[in-house]
C-alpha cells in the first residue's frame, strides 16, 4: 500500500526553470577522499564544472585562487573554496 501512495505525486516538486549549469561543489568533493593535496584533486577533478554564484566554473580555474596545497578535510576543501567562489545563492535565470 505505501508503494501505491508513493507513485500517486512526488514527494518535492520541481522547479520548471532553465536548470543550473555545473555541478554542485558537495557532489564534486563527495567523490573524493580526505585527506588530499591540491595536485591529485586538480588530477582527478580538474576539469569538473561547479556551480558558482558568478556561473559555472572549472574546479581547476577556482582552486588556482587558492593558497592550500593540502586539504585535510572535505569541510577544509569546501570552506577554502566557498572563500574562494563566495556563499550567495546559484543564479537559475
Amino acid at each position: 500500500m505505501a508503494d501505491e501512495e508513493a507513485d500517486e505525486e512526488p514527494a518535492v516538486e520541481l522547479g520548471t526553470g532553465a536548470s543550473v549549469e555545473g555541478a554542485p561543489l558537495a557532489r564534486v568533493a563527495s567523490r573524493l577522499t580526505w585527506p588530499q593535496e591540491k595536485s591529485s584533486i586538480l588530477n582527478k577533478e580538474g576539469d569538473a564544472v561547479i556551480r558558482t554564484p558568478d556561473g559555472p566554473q572549472t574546479l581547476e580555474d577556482v582552486l588556482a585562487e587558492a593558497d592550500e596545497t593540502y586539504f585535510e578535510t572535505r569541510q577544509t576543501f569546501l570552506d577554502d573554496v566557498f572563500d574562494i567562489v563566495g556563499r550567495d545563492p546559484v543564479q537559475t535565470e
